[in-house]
Parts: structure tokens; C-alpha cells; sequence
């Protein structure tokens, strides 16, 4: 029986191997899961480490037989060249029968079918969560692991998936490589400019099952679907009151902990909404955004206005009044 050491802290529970770092038992881990996250991309075939995949890898560049004449890319099979050089021709063959999308390869019409069918045939054998692609899962699997064995060189954070770290880094890079056809403005997420676009082309993709309303991002309809529902995920530790919104709650917690994370820039007094320091900063300016088109009048605020219209609502009403009582007398 092997005796745990302070140098080796931590045990495998299964054979009871012990090792210094946890990053070693983690990896440890897959050899009694028989988990292979460091996919081939050119064979499929799986690997334990990152080290084994890269060095796997060069036995295909040693055997790239096949070039694309277009952008000189090498691949090993023929096939792999073929589906490649439908991406410079835009030759789509593959075509969806319920949303009529097309797609250059038939394995991305199979995974794009389950948004229409809602199947998800990987399954996690930890939490039982199930997935429409095994590359989700893969990344899934990590949270159990709690494996991040890509770090930020600026920041130090981990991440679970090198695409996420690339991502990461444009945060202090600032790259924004994704770019606007109609207004030039860049994005470091494609994802972000797809949605970005929405507002040129005014594409409502989302639609409540409920009352028909449509909404540019998924997010917004689901939390208005709360409206319908009634349900408020999202409650207060303190005071046990609950929200239908997460920055909603993270609002009301101001109220516990007094935080108010908006200073105005000229008189330094702080605030706990982001509105009540644009209302604030009027005051300094002397601006009034709110324009009555009745009679033309502004106000700072919009509760002012507001007020305001009331004001000839009441004498509209009296005008009505009054030539009622004219046409009354007339009528005698």
C-alpha cells in the first residue's frame, strides 16, 4: 500500500497513484476513463496529452500527398482535399429540407439537423447532460476534470479549449478581426458581429411561442418568455427576493452592500445605477433631451415631460368641454 506523501498530495482514487501536481492526476484521470480530448483533425484518432497529438501530427506532415492549387493547403487523403476546395468554389451540395440551408459537407448537414430534430446522442457519463456534437462534450467534460490546460500569457486565466484562449487574447490585444460590410465596425467574436448584423438587416430570428413577438438574440426572448411564465431564476442571498433578470439582481444587491460603481466625472458623486448618473450628469450640462411636440417645451427629465403632457391632456379636455356646452346652448 503506497503512502501519501506531502510531496505527492494528490491520490488517484482508483489505483491510489499518487502525484505532486494536480494537473498530473487529472491527466492520470482519462487513462481510467479512457478519455482522448487532443483530437487528430486529419484522422480522428484520439490522445491523451497535447505533447502526443503534436507529435502524432507530424507524421502527416511528413505524408501531405494532396495540395490545393488555390491556397497551397496540404492534405493526406484525397477526400479531405476535395471537401477543402468546395470552400473556394462555394460549392454547397449538402441542403437542409425544412430551413433550406446549405452546407459543404454532408457531416455539417447531420450536425445541423438536431436544431431541427432536438437531438443530442452524446451523452456525459458523469451528469448524464447530453449533446448534439461530441466536440461539446469533450469540452464538457472538463468541468468534472477541472481541467484548463490552456493559460493567458498576459493574465495567467485558464481555459478549457484553445479557441477560447485565442478569443481571450483579443481582449488585450485588441483585435477585432470580424469586420461590418455596411458600417466597418469591428468585432472580436464572429458570433457577435452575426448579431451586430441584425440591425442592419432588421432579421428578428427568435419568436415568442406565446404572443408572436420577435427579438434579435435568443437571450432576449428568454427572458421575455419570463414575462409569460413567471418564473425569477435569479434571487437574493440576503433578503431571499427574486428576479427575473440577472442584472436585475445585481442591482438590488447595491441595496445590501451600498456599492455604487458610478462616479460622475465632474463632481465625483457616486451612484448605484448607470441611469441615475445620466440623469445626474444633466445637471451639469444643462441639457434637456426631452422635447414635448405639443407645444415644444424641454425638460431634463423624461418624468418631467411626462408631467408635462398631462398638462394638455387637462386642457384639451376643458376645450372639449367647453365646446360642448356651446353647441348645447346652440342646439336650445
Amino acid at each position: 500500500m503506497s503512502v501519501q506523501t506531502s510531496e505527492k498530495p494528490y491520490r488517484c482514487p482508483k489505483c491510489l497513484k499518487d502525484f505532486s501536481d494536480q494537473c498530473d492526476l487529472v491527466t492520470h484521470m482519462r487513462t481510467h476513463k479512457g478519455q482522448k480530448p487532443h483530437q487528430c483533425l486529419e484522422c480522428v484518432k484520439g490522445f491523451l496529452e497535447e505533447d502526443d497529438l503534436i507529435n502524432h501530427m507530424k507524421s502527416h506532415e511528413e505524408d501531405k500527398r494532396y495540395q490545393c492549387n488555390i491556397c497551397l493547403k496540404d492534405f493526406t487523403q484525397k477526400p479531405n482535399l476535395e471537401t477543402h476546395l468546395k470552400s473556394h468554389t462555394k460549392k454547397k451540395p449538402f441542403h437542409c429540407s425544412i430551413c433550406l440551408k446549405d452546407f459543404i459537407k454532408k457531416s455539417n448537414l447531420v450536425t445541423h439537423m438536431r436544431t431541427h430534430t432536438g437531438e443530442k446522442p452524446y451523452q456525459c457519463s458523469v451528469c448524464q447532460k447530453t449533446f448534439a456534437q461530441q466536440g461539446n462534450l469533450i469540452t464538457h467534460r472538463k468541468i468534472h476534470t477541472g481541467e484548463r490546460p490552456h493559460q493567458c500569457p498576459e493574465c495567467h486565466k485558464d481555459f478549457t479549449e484553445k479557441n477560447y484562449l485565442i478569443i481571450h487574447m483579443r481582449s488585450h490585444t485588441g483585435e477585432k478581426p470580424y469586420q461590418c460590410t455596411e458600417c466597418t465596425k469591428g468585432f472580436s467574436k464572429k458570433s457577435i458581429l452575426v448579431t451586430h448584423m441584425r440591425i442592419h438587416t432588421g432579421e428578428k430570428p427568435y419568436q415568442c411561442s406565446v404572443c408572436t413577438k420577435d427579438f434579435k438574440q435568443k437571450n432576449e426572448l428568454i427572458q421575455h418568455m419570463r414575462i409569460h411564465t413567471g418564473e425569477k431564476p435569479f434571487q437574493c442571498e440576503v433578503c431571499l427576493k427574486e428576479f427575473s433578470q440577472k442584472n436585475n439582481l445585481d442591482i438590488h444587491m447595491r441595496t445590501h452592500t451600498g456599492a455604487k460603481p458610478y462616479q460622475c466625472t465632474v463632481c465625483l458623486k457616486e451612484f448605484s445605477q448607470k441611469n441615475n448618473l445620466a440623469i445626474h450628469m444633466i445637471t451639469h450640462t444643462r441639457e434637456k433631451p426631452h422635447h414635448c411636440s405639443v407645444c415644444g417645451k424641454d425638460f431634463k427629465r423624461q418624468s418631467d415631460l411626462a408631467r408635462h403632457t398631462k398638462t394638455h391632456k387637462e386642457e384639451t379636455l376643458s376645450e372639449l368641454r367647453v365646446c360642448k356646452e356651446r353647441l348645447t346652448k346652440t342646439n336650445q
